[in-house]
């Protein structure tokens, strides 16, 4: 008996999604919940589980496709060899070897996990890339232009794991025909096909140009008091809470400060009303491998320094494995982006719709600056406050900032409400 494999439900407002990869071929064995395909949708990617265990039929889409949800993109074969759908790719489970390949490849890894920007991979290529601890710029794709699948990436571990000089094969043919275009001058242009979570980024964005009248203010920020309160307590602060102490927490309650005595920074235009509210959910910007996702802080304004600095640290966390979800990315009313990680001096952030105010950070560096009459070297940060102009006037978005810059360079306002 067949049993067909349906697109889920994506999450509010999200109607359809595109066939990202298929993680597993017709003929192969399935177990219930395992994954068989990877959609992307507007802002995540997301793993369609078969419903029943088996051996997956046809494909009836291709990688490429549109899919709306609850149509049929598969069937299964109940009860064909369902039960060795675990041990079937040997490669895949290898439970006693993936620490210790790890750790002989950590920079491969790591880099694979902030993410170059050099490979588009899918969440299951990178789950099993960081499992297995090999470089997928060494790997050969076999998958549609050229795309690593997650059999490429088992290969690889497997050759690597055989004897480590066998691991290298597969990508060998390349640079046989990559210098050839050097040597003869020839210039090659290459087109790739932008994924749903990029067309929607550049039309939120180019959206948010159009329709709001935007302008950014700016200020500089002495980092001095902040950077002495995380090195006196940051040992006390990481025993205590089990995390770091960074500066984003510093800047989201100094933002929760500002958008008290400004709520036109925490309101939004929708059609002819301003929409106010009396909490603030603070969206971070975090880079993940396919793109910039904006995950949200709910309630930042009741929340202490430590459970923000959990939920930023599981943002990024979740951001690199491919694992946010439509619900983590709903809603906010403020966004901060730290451009500052990046090496930035200066930016003019664009506000994340429906939002009016998003807070930009930048590099911190030492800089000349004049206090009482002397010049002193002194940890500046420029600040700036892009809004959109029809809610916020220029005096409020100049007052909002220098809260946060009075919050910053004296973070005991912060504890008196000040």
């Amino acid at each position: 008996m067949a049993t067909e494999i349906q697109v889920p439900t994506l999450g509010e407002s999200v109607t359809e999604a595109t066939v990202g990869e298929w993680l597993k071929q017709p003929g192969d064995s399935v177990a219930v919940d395992e994954p068989i395909a990877s959609l992307e949708t507007d802002k995540v990617a997301v793993e369609v589980p078969s419903p029943v265990a088996g051996t997956l039929g046809e494909h009836k889409v291709g990688v490429g496709d549109t899919v709306e949800v609850g149509a049929v993109i598969a069937t299964v074969e109940e009860g064909a060899g369902g039960g060795a759908a675990k041990p079937a790719p040997k490669p895949a489970e290898a439970p006693e070897k993936p620490a210790q390949i790890e750790k002989a490849a950590p920079e491969q890894a790591k880099q694979v996990a902030e993410g170059d920007g050099t490979q588009t991979l899918s969440p299951a290529v990178r789950r099993a890339v960081l499992e297995h601890g090999v470089d997928p710029s060494n790997i050969e794709g076999t998958g549609k232009d050229g795309r690593l699948t997650k059999e490429d990436v088992l290969r690889a571990a497997e050759a690597k794991k055989d004897g480590g000089t066998s691991a290298q094969p597969s990508p060998a043919p390349a640079p046989t025909s990559s210098p050839a275009p050097s040597a003869s001058g020839e210039r090659k242009v290459e087109r790739v096909k932008m994924t749903r979570m990029r067309q929607t980024i550049a039309k939120r964005l180019k959206g948010a140009q159009d329709e709001a009248a935007l302008l950014t203010t700016f200020n500089d920020c002495d980092m001095s008091a902040v950077i002495e309160a995380r090195e006196k307590y940051k040992d006390l602060f990481a025993k205590k809470h089990d995390i770091k102490l960074g500066f984003m927490g510093f800047f989201a309650k100094a933002a929760c400060l500002a958008l008290k005595d400004v709520p036109a920074a925490n309101a939004y235009i929708e059609g002819d009303e301003i929409v106010y509210h009396d909490f603030v959910d603070i969206s971070v910007a975090v880079s993940a491998p396919n793109g910039l996702v904006v995950p949200v802080i709910r309630d930042a304004d009741r929340k202490g320094f430590a459970q923000i600095e959990k939920d930023i640290a599981d943002f990024g966390a979740r951001a690199r494995e491919g694992t946010l979800t439509m619900e983590d990315m709903k809603g906010g009313t403020f966004t901060i982006s730290n451009g500052g990680v990046f090496g930035s001096l200066m930016s003019t952030p664009i506000i994340n719709p429906p939002q009016s105010a998003v807070l930009g950070l930048h590099r911190i560096e030492d800089r000349a600056v004049v206090v009482d009459g002397q010049i002193v070297i002194r940890p500046m940060m420029y600040l700036a406050l892009s809004y959109d102009h029809r809610l916020i006037d220029g005096r409020e978005a100049v007052t909002a900032l220098k809260i946060i810059k009075e919050a910053i360079e004296d973070p005991t306002r912060m504890l008196i409400d000040l």
